[in-house]
């Protein structure tokens, strides 16, 4: 029985007691009723006071089966149950003692996992009740976090994904707090890098998505606060990183759920911008706070923010940034692109481009013998990429090695990746396959070259001499010489690659570009001196190449057709010395064909296009070439007569060609 309250007359205890029993509508009542006008003033104010005790008795006991329900709803283990306590639970939060009751409830151990949710979720309704008391439940939240930040922080934005008012001074409290602050960052900074959302499930059942512009918005508003949490600039290389992917993921189109929940953003917060503006301002208030003001000013004025807007020219905005952040500390992009290193080393995201873009123009600030194997890995793996711009920034991150000899045995193993990339028709990209390829050469000593693979080399060489970019044309010749040295102390597996380089590397020994011509002189030389063959060397040396080519069309006859319909080519060159140089092989190689009319009439059908060459000399040049030919093949006369209808129409066509008067028989032209 219940102690009796002081004061209480016995008779009413007792009567009170038997109401309790018998339930409401008992007869008692009325007997109760009687015996109080019959109490003594003293009496009539003990009694007023025992209705006040007994009405907070009444409190007492409902707040009692509260703590019990409470107790019992988060001792639930059976989702079966599970309901029916959140239920409970959601009535007891409406109760001004919740507070106390979550504190005493935490004072005596952390609940477990599937307990957390329901406590984040109540603390977060208790705080929107209570705005007069937002500190009131800090150390219950950063019990719960601390114990296990995964589901408090995945409970939080998905109770508050637009982060009001209520979970704004939840974040201030676990993210300011060195007990929770790292690990909640480092979840934070996974759902940053989760586009359009995270898939996530609470210990509870709820299976709700976590957006990465909720981080974001956290993050943006973190930012804002006078001090700003130590967690967030000791990992600004990450939280840069995944906050201007995050300008990228919001660039591209949105899905449904994340337009519904930006509009609770706008409205909460009283934004007018896009989400992928929001973004870019949250990126340029993180450069703020880390005092790189500059950074931020120098992209504005280059209009580099606007152009990372632009999925098409994002990546060229990175590279911009990029090299703004690394003029402003190079030890802050050497930790930028050591993060970024390392995620595109371990994930393939759909953002490579941008990054790969952004690690580029911060590799110098790398150390190649501790980072070189991880950008090599990287770099196979876009060589091969149908992406044009990714593979030329692979190569541009595999030049970024070539300071340091030691790369170049860990680079071989991309040799043929980068054969295949001699046949592309981006210049630049060839350009950088060649500079690459040099680097290994330079190295060869450390290397042995099959004869497979020396003998396709070669073969993709040959038709870079005739590229339309010299410098592509330079590097290639230089490359060829090379692989022929590296070559020359060991049996030749590049007979035939050798032999169909020779007429190439003739011609551009005529070459305007006077790098090229050294260069192809010196690889010709290499040339003969590979196939043992004297005679021509000692013309080489000489620089007696008209004599090397009537050597070259006397060796073999059956090889003269050959050569024959390989200087055509050269026909067509924009260069005014390789068409004079090839009108004149082809006179000498005619006079070594005499007879077969086949190749006679290739070679006068290409000469008469060429008599009205834009350049006087080619045109006057290839009529004496075609009246030489012709003179062998016809009599005298009719060959005058030939010759001089050719001279008539050349008159009325080119009346400059009066100029030249008499035009003297050319049987060769000189370098």
């Amino acid at each position: 029985m219940e102690q009796r309250p002081p004061r209480v007359p016995k008779l009413a205890w007792v009567e009170e007691e038997e109401e309790e029993e018998e339930g409401p509508g008992a007869a008692p009542a009325q007997e109760t009723e009687e015996v109080v006008p019959f109490h003594p003033p003293q009496e009539d104010a003990a009694l007023e006071c025992t209705q006040e005790q007994e009405s907070s008795r009444g409190r007492f006991r409902r707040t009692a089966q509260l703590v019990c329900d409470f107790i019992r709803s988060f001792g639930q283990e059976e989702t079966s149950t599970m309901g029916t306590g959140l239920r409970a639970l959601s009535e007891l939060l409406s109760h001004e003692t919740s507070a106390a009751l979550l504190d005493l409830l935490l004072e005596k151990g952390v609940a477990r996992p599937e307990q957390v949710p329901a406590m984040v979720r109540s603390i977060h309704r208790w705080l929107l009740a209570n705005d007069s008391a937002q500190h009131r439940l800090d150390k219950a939240l950063l019990n719960l976090t601390r114990a296990h930040p995964a589901e408090a922080v995945v409970t939080l934005l998905c109770a508050a994904p637009s982060c009001d008012r209520a979970a704004i001074s939840m974040w201030k409290t676990i993210m300011c707090s060195s007990r929770t602050a790292e690990p909640v960052l480092l979840i934070l900074l996974d759902v940053l890098g989760s586009w359009p959302e995270r898939s996530t499930c609470t210990s509870d059942g709820d299976k709700t998505g976590v957006f990465g512009l909720a981080a974001t918005v956290v993050m943006w508003k973190m930012l804002q606060e006078p001090h700003v949490p130590r967690v967030v600039t000791s990992y600004f290389p990450q939280l840069f990183v995944h906050l201007l992917f995050q300008v990228f993921f919001s660039t591209e189109e949105m899905p449904e759920e994340v337009n519904a929940f930006w509009k609770e953003c706008l409205q909460e917060h009283g934004l007018a911008t896009s989400p992928n503006r929001f973004a870019v301002q949250t990126l340029k208030s993180l450069l703020c706070r880390k005092q790189y003001k500059e950074v931020v000013v120098s992209v504005e004025r280059k209009r580099g923010w606007d152009t990372l807007l632009c999925a098409d020219t994002r990546h060229y905005a990175v590279g911009l940034l990029a090299r703004e952040m690394r003029h402003a500390c190079l030890g802050l992009g050497s930790s930028i692109a050591l993060h970024l290193l390392w995620l595109l080393s371990t994930q393939e995201p759909h953002w490579d481009l941008p990054a790969l873009a952004f690690l580029v123009e911060l590799l110098e600030c790398l150390d190649a013998s501790e980072c070189g194997a991880s950008v090599v890995k990287v770099s196979s793996r876009y060589l091969q990429s149908e992406c044009r711009e990714r593979r030329r920034l692979a190569l541009r991150a595999l030049l970024e090695l070539i300071d340091d000899h030691s790369m170049a045995e860990r680079m071989w193993s991309l040799t043929q990746c980068l054969m295949d990339l001699l046949c592309d028709n981006d210049a630049e990209i060839a350009g950088m396959t060649l500079i690459t390829l040099s680097f290994l050469f330079l190295h060869k000593s450390h290397i042995l070259m099959s004869t497979p693979i020396a003998l396709q080399l070669a073969e993709a060489l040959l038709p870079l001499f005739d590229h339309d970019n010299s410098q592509v044309q330079l590097l290639s010749i230089k490359l060829f010489r090379d692989m022929m040295e590296y070559l020359e102390e060991r049996e030749n597996p590049l007979e035939s690659p050798v032999q169909q380089s020779l007429l190439a590397l003739f011609f551009h020994c005529h070459d305007e570009n006077q790098r090229v011509a050294e260069a192809s002189r010196e690889a010709l030389l290499c040339a003969v001196k590979l196939m043992k063959r004297r005679d021509l060397k000692k013309l080489v040396k000489e620089q007696q190449l008209w004599k090397f080519s009537e050597c070259l069309l006397a060796e073999d006859r059956s090889r003269a057709a050959e050569h024959l319909r390989r200087a055509l080519r050269y026909l067509q060159s924009p260069q005014e010395p390789l068409r004079e140089a090839a009108i004149s092989f082809m006179g000498m190689a005619g006079r070594r064909l005499r007879g077969q009319q086949r190749e006679l009439q290739l070679i006068c059908t290409a000469l008469e296009d060429k008599t009205n060459d834009i350049s006087l000399a080619v045109g006057s040049l290839a009529i004496q070439t075609l009246c030489i030919l012709k003179s062998g093949e016809r009599a005298p006369i009719s060959s005058f007569q030939w010759l001089l209808n050719h001279l008539r129409r050349a008159w009325k066509t080119r009346p400059r060609l009066s100029l030249l008067g008499c035009l003297p028989c050319r049987s060769s032209v000189e370098s």
